[in-house]
């Protein structure tokens, strides 16, 4: 048995690096990893080191006084002064960044919320701050009280950690879900051609003539495409973790903070790069093998890709954490423990659930598909 899974396992890696498209799958997709770490890392630097004079043009519906008008100047703000329906239009035709009206002692920031308005609104926020400490000590000087005995009963210091920050965490976040979806492309068309694809040929009957075991053939094949798609994550991890160091050297958001995996995340992401690729790589084989064409095959597996991706992406993005039930659900699980461990906390009972889940899953993806190989319908159904 052993010589026999043996030889449909060197068959099955002789075919898969002699396959150029499963190389490119293999090999070409980890490169997309670089991209998403300097590609966001720059959009983040971008958006931090914002100059003032992209979003300073704010309009008042109110006739500013000198010393409004001085305060202006000194925060660099482009003021327009104008009727609250004029400046309205104004911001409708992008020629000012917001608006800010005034009721009585109320003023109102008018804006739409936008990346660009939510800078504007900052300034115009700590202009109107500004200028009320600026009234505030004007009242109390003319009350006989000084200021600065006021003003100067509290003082807040920042210190700030050396650590992780916001950037760097959903960098690393969003370059492991990246690695989980490459995992599932890479495992598709190894999949695809050693199920679907040798029906095609017909090379898949030739085989089953063989004095081989239904299982022997199955765990071969499976094997196969294991390896095939776990080289995609386990180079997906190592170029993150180069170009992390790149980033961190190129971009100044990232200065005084530790921006590298920890070594427990790099050895939870092995275990679980690993145990996904088996995971995956069964399930493929699993809808591809009831696929009578390679291209029926690869449309019933498309939808896999987009399961492998959204659960977790929406877990990071709802900030979802880890528990006993989510350690046992498929797709989710991978993500949500990993993000965890990412973010300093490591759960060992969610990581055990994790993994004893994940075994039971490729057992009985297995059992399924060596059941279905055994059947001579499924097999040769036209």
């Amino acid at each position: 048995m052993k010589s026999n899974l043996g030889n449909i396992l060197k068959k099955e890696m002789r075919e898969l690096f002699r396959d150029r498209k499963s190389l490119a799958m293999m090999l070409i997709i980890p490169v997309f990893i670089p991209l998403i770490i300097i590609g966001m890392s720059a959009l983040f630097e971008s958006q931090i080191n914002k100059g003032v004079e992209e979003y300073n043009r704010i309009g008042f519906g109110y006739e500013l006084s000198q010393v409004e008008r001085e305060l202006a100047s000194q925060m660099e703000i482009e003021a327009v002064q104008g009727s609250p329906e004029q400046l309205a239009s104004d911001y409708e035709n992008g020629e000012i960044d917001l608006y800010i009206t005034k009721k009585g002692n109320t003023y109102t920031i008018n804006s739409d919320g936008s990346d660009t308005a939510s800078y504007a609104t900052g300034l115009a926020e700590r202009y109107l701050e500004v200028y009320r400490q600026h009234l505030q000590q004007e009242y109390l000087a003319a009350e006989g009280v000084d200021p600065e005995a006021v003003f100067d009963i509290l003082t807040v210091e920042e210190n700030v950690i050396e650590g992780d920050n916001y950037f760097a965490g959903y960098i690393k976040n969003y370059a492991f879900l990246f690695i989980i979806m490459a995992i599932t492309v890479s495992a598709t068309y190894p999949a695809t051609d050693t199920t679907a694809g040798e029906r095609e040929r017909g090379t898949l009957e030739t085989l089953l003539t063989f004095p081989v075991k239904s299982r022997d053939i199955i765990v071969g094949k499976f094997m196969g495409v294991t390896v095939s798609a776990a080289v995609t994550g386990l180079v997906s991890l190592v170029l993150a973790i180069i170009f992390l160091i790149i980033a961190k050297s190129m971009f100044s958001i990232y200065e005084g903070v530790d921006i590298m995996f920890s070594p427990v995340s790099i050895i939870l992401a092995i275990f679980v790069i690993l145990a996904y690729s088996m995971f995956i790589s069964g399930l493929c084989i699993a809808v591809a093998g009831r696929s009578k064409t390679f291209k029926e095959a690869q449309s019933a597996l498309t939808p896999l890709i987009f399961i492998s991706f959204f659960p977790g992406m929406i877990a990071f993005m709802m900030g979802v954490t880890g528990s006993p039930l989510l350690s046992i659900v498929p797709f989710l699980n991978f993500v949500v423990v990993f993000t965890d461990v990412n973010n300093g906390s490591v759960e060992l009972l969610d990581i055990l659930l994790m993994l004893v889940s994940t075994g039971a899953y490729i057992a009985a993806v297995l059992t399924y598909v060596i059941k279905q190989y055994k059947s001579e319908k499924v097999l040769f159904a036209k």
